[in-house]
């Protein structure tokens, strides 16, 4: 597995040499759609670099209720406490898009970090931008209406999965921005009116990616451009 094959951004930073030994100890890992990696005050026994799945961030307010606070795709890592020198999780981590990832046990991710100087560089820029989501996203859930929280979910997610279809029902949606089914519906359908998206039972397909920007929110481009310049 080289690099280039991992097709995880934060291992891509890291020269050929400090990667073998990082390679050493990743396992790849298939992750499933609801699956939960981490529940909020438990241990974090593995490190988790996304392939081609994505994985949810939520803050939970009672037993039903979350609320999606950031994502993760191939840009970062799930597990982010670990960096900061905490083993235990915030927040709930779930897979919303199934596919591969790899992932490093706790204690040799520790043991590697703290002496792989361009693995602690490429995850302190990662840390930077995935605060700058988690607020922008705050902010966005807080003043911005559903139709253009949406639009900014669908793009933020395409960019992480490189795919332009997700399989997803409204009731997960709804759960991912905080709003009742019925809000998502309605947002949904007007952006099928407007020949932005499609969707049947499950899915959903962006068909005009221009047209679903100009309907976004501007925290879509606010939060691509702070990620942007972390990967420079």
């Amino acid at each position: 597995m080289t690099r280039a094959q991992s097709a995880n951004r934060v291992l891509a930073r890291i020269p050929a040499k400090e990667y073998q030994r990082v390679k050493a100890q990743l396992e790849p890992v298939a992750v499933s759609f609801g699956q939960v990696l981490y529940e909020p005050g438990a241990m974090i026994r593995h490190v988790y670099f996304p392939v081609d799945c994505l994985i949810s961030l939520l803050t939970t307010v009672d037993k039903r209720r979350s609320l999606e606070v950031g994502m993760v795709g191939n840009e970062g890592m799930a597990g982010m406490p670990f960096i900061l020198g905490m083993g235990v999780s915030g927040v709930r981590a779930l897979v919303q898009g199934a596919g591969s990832a790899l992932r490093m046990a706790s204690g040799p991710f520790r043991t590697e970090f703290d002496r792989n100087t361009p693995l602690q560089e490429a995850l302190h820029r990662y840390t930077y931008a995935l605060m700058a989501q988690i607020s922008q996203t705050a902010a966005c859930n807080r003043f911005h209406e559903a139709e253009e929280r949406l639009a900014r979910w669908l793009l933020m997610t395409r960019d992480r999965v490189g795919s332009d279809e997700f399989l997803l029902t409204h009731q997960f949606l709804a759960h991912m921005l905080g709003l009742r089914r019925e809000g998502v519906t309605e947002a949904a359908s007007e952006l099928r009116r407007r020949k932005l998206i499609v969707y049947a039972r499950g899915s959903i397909r962006i068909i005009d990616v221009s047209g679903l920007k100009a309907a976004s929110c501007s925290c879509y481009q606010v939060v691509k451009t702070v990620y942007d310049r972390a990967q420079r």
